[in-house]
């Protein structure tokens, strides 16, 4: 069987808004639900991710279902001119209750910009939403003798997770580049994880970030890091990690979630050619 006959018809979950928590200014905490989560199998992994679908007014009207009352993505797309595609946007799991069916996304939101984040600004309980995953990757490793966790305010959901499943004698750094400091958001952190934020103000997006990893004292013993954020920034913290410091790519879970002056279907489309031109830059320079 090919690979494109085994796999999976793309499908996508309903549910619906339950309520809303405004955390800071930048961050609305949304708490979904309804009965159309019920087959929801949520993933093992810290940095577990959904894909929120947002269709376009040309899909109003009933929705194209699989035999399981799925979603079925691809006659839903079928079905609509290429201007009018549903878009997909990817928030961390910072939650999910299987008794209550309530699954809890955490969404960065800059006034009017982009799609998601107006959405989830002014959503009200009762609102539906197409929801896609669960996905992930990444686990604090056990075996570690420290951990690195880095990110901007769209990885920090995954980093509060991660820090939350760590054990209690888990040493470490975590950063974290907010806005201001009422973007900060209480974190639960062993007490050997010490938790840095990173104010940017007005300034460049990641530079005081990089600083901030560049001039930590670097610990003994082997790291296992979590490096996610804007693609530009985690390039730059990449040639440092990789090649100043050490850390080999098994050690490393480290991605671009957005690329400043793209949306995220424009970054989508590139994502893999860059991550390929890097990857491929490390092994001409001998990295392991």
């Amino acid at each position: 069987m090919s690979a494109a006959a085994a796999r999976p018809r793309p499908t996508a979950l309903r549910a619906t808004v339950l309520r809303t928590e405004r955390l800071t200014p930048t961050m609305v905490r949304l708490v979904l639900g309804g009965p159309g989560l019920a087959p929801f199998t949520p993933s093992e992994h810290a940095d577990s991710y959904v894909k929120l679908v947002f269709l376009p007014p040309a899909a109003a009207g009933e929705l194209p279902l699989t035999s399981d009352d799925r979603v079925d993505l691809d006659a839903l797309r079928a079905g609509l001119p290429a201007d009018q595609q549903p878009r997909l946007r990817s928030y961390t799991v910072r939650a999910f209750d299987p008794q209550a069916l309530e699954l809890t996304v955490d969404v960065v939101v800059h006034g009017e910009e982009g799609i998601a984040g107006p959405w989830a600004d002014g959503a009200q309980p009762g609102d539906e939403i197409l929801v896609v995953g669960p996905g992930g990757a990444y686990s604090p490793a056990e075996d570690a003798d420290w951990h690195l966790l880095i990110g901007d305010a769209s990885a920090l959901p995954a980093i509060a997770v991660a820090l939350e499943r760590m054990g209690p004698d888990a040493q470490g750094h975590a950063f974290v580049e907010v806005h201001h400091a009422e973007d900060e958001i209480p974190l639960t952190a062993p007490e050997g994880v010490q938790v840095h934020w990173v104010h940017r103000g007005h300034g460049v997006v990641g530079l005081a970030l990089v600083e901030a990893v560049q001039d930590l004292p670097w610990p003994d013993g082997v790291a296992h890091a979590f490096v996610h954020g804007e693609a530009g920034t985690i390039k730059e913290l990449r040639h440092h990690l990789r090649a100043e410091r050490g850390i080999a790519r098994d050690r490393l879970s480290i991605s671009g979630y957005w690329r400043l002056g793209a949306d995220d279907e424009a970054w989508r489309a590139a994502k893999k050619a860059w991550t390929g031109a890097i990857e491929a830059d490390e092994q001409a320079a001998g990295l392991d």
